[in-house]
């Protein structure tokens, strides 16, 4: 399957899928995200189960404001619905398998509990 590109009208969508949605933020002018390109476009080949998709920064200025992306490439990992890998640099090919691996091995009613837990306590700060 080969990337597709994101945009502020489909990002929702395709982060709060059930499955593993990879997101790649870039720019033409961005030399280490060049050469991180192939290197995700050949793991979507080799991961028909994974989405894998592409936000330009420079097109899309006001959604990667709201993403908090400081630094491209960054590469964020969804899985159903949660962000559970966000990490600025290009991968090589190994490591990029590894965060792959690593997402697909998640236990997600654990992911879901500490969710959960996080945000109780976050609520409970919140009202002291």
């Amino acid at each position: 399957m080969s990337t597709i590109n994101l945009t502020k009208d489909s990002i929702d969508e395709a982060v709060s899928a059930d499955g593993i949605t990879l997101v790649d933020w870039w720019a033409s002018w961005c030399g280490p995200c060049m050469q991180f390109g192939p290197v995700y476009e050949a793991a979507s080949e080799q991961h028909p189960d994974v989405v894998f998709a592409k936000i330009d920064t420079e097109a899309e200025g006001e959604l990667s404001g709201a993403a908090g992306i400081s630094s491209i490439p960054t590469l964020m990992a969804f899985r159903d619905g949660i962000l559970v890998f966000s990490q600025p640099g290009a991968l090589p090919a190994a490591g990029l398998e590894q965060v792959i691996q690593a997402v697909k091995g998640l236990d997600m009613d654990d992911v879901r509990r500490q969710v959960a837990e996080a945000e109780a306590a976050e609520a409970a700060q919140s009202e002291v």
